[in-house]
């Protein structure tokens, strides 16, 4: 099985890195890719799609990072890239799941690989034998946060990965934010 962790990585951070090792462990899978979304339909994002690219490559070093053109999950599926995929995500993705375009097809197409963390009460899904939980230790993080404490010059250490820390650092990003 192959995990696919998607996500706009706005910056990529330590929450991230943790969900996909818990998944890749737990779940028994094979690997799992980095999937960047190159412009979410369902969000806005701060950096160009080849910024987070790269930091998303600092971030997973060990694991294959793509950048993906389509902006919803479905139609990336479709392309049928990978032979029945797992998408990992968050309990609270989880609970937003029915919001997704198209969620039957995604079903139809990938298991979902879901993050079960304090909190969040999942309950049952209607299509059980396509989700999968798992157990991923909650560690305390966002993007947005990340964001905020550079705009403020706080330091983001133990937020994100070292190589991520230098090349934001060093390349200035996200301090022109407001």
């Amino acid at each position: 099985m192959i995990g696919l962790l998607g996500g706009a990585f706005d910056p990529p951070h330590n929450g991230h890195v943790a969900l996909a090792d818990a998944a890749e462990r737990q779940l028994g899978l094979e690997r799992v890719v980095v999937v960047v979304v190159a412009d979410p339909g369902h969000k806005e994002v701060h950096l160009p799609a080849e910024a987070r690219l790269r930091l998303a490559k600092l971030a997973f070093p060990v694991r294959e990072v793509v950048l993906d053109r389509h902006p919803r999950t479905v139609d990336m599926l479709r392309e049928g890239r990978w032979d029945e995929p797992v998408l990992i995500i968050g309990a609270d993705e989880f609970l937003d799941f029915g919001t997704w375009k198209e969620p039957e097809r995604v079903l139809e197409l990938a298991r979902l690989g879901v993050a079960a963390r304090p909190g969040y009460a999942v309950g049952t899904a209607d299509a059980m034998d396509r989700v999968l939980f798992f157990e991923s230790a909650p560690v305390p993080v966002s993007s947005r946060e990340i964001r905020e404490k550079i705009v403020r010059g706080e330091p983001i250490d133990g937020l994100v990965p070292p190589g991520v820390a230098a090349a934001i650092a060093d390349e200035g990003l996200y301090r022109g934010l407001d």
